[in-house]
């Protein structure tokens, strides 16, 4: 039985929000076979690894979740805070590879 089967298709296209382009994610990309994502706040690592095989055809070694705090920001005397979010580091098998340039 297959990881996709086990979540409804409709919330794992919702998971997934956004990848996370950056110069520490192009690293981590050539140096460890990792994609960043940005994530919904109450993903888990099966619903991510499930999101990521069934919208990239790809097959998944491991996920390693982050929560990012919001930054403390000030407007003048006000002080406020930013939202925080969830990342997901998604390692892939050896030989497979996500490129975000060829796909639509």
């Amino acid at each position: 039985m297959t990881a996709t089967r086990q979540f409804d298709s409709g919330r794992l296209a919702l998971v997934l929000l956004a990848p996370v382009v950056s110069e520490k994610g192009t690293y981590i990309a050539d140096k460890h076979s990792q994609v960043i994502f940005k994530v919904m706040p109450n993903a888990t690592k099966p619903e991510v690894k499930a999101a990521v095989e069934a919208m990239f055809k790809v097959e998944v070694k491991s996920v390693q979740i982050a929560n990012v705090g919001g930054k403390v920001k000030r407007f003048g005397r006000f002080t406020g805070r930013r939202r925080g979010w969830k990342k997901a580091y998604v390692c892939l098998m050896p030989g497979q590879e996500i490129n975000f340039a060829a796909e639509k």
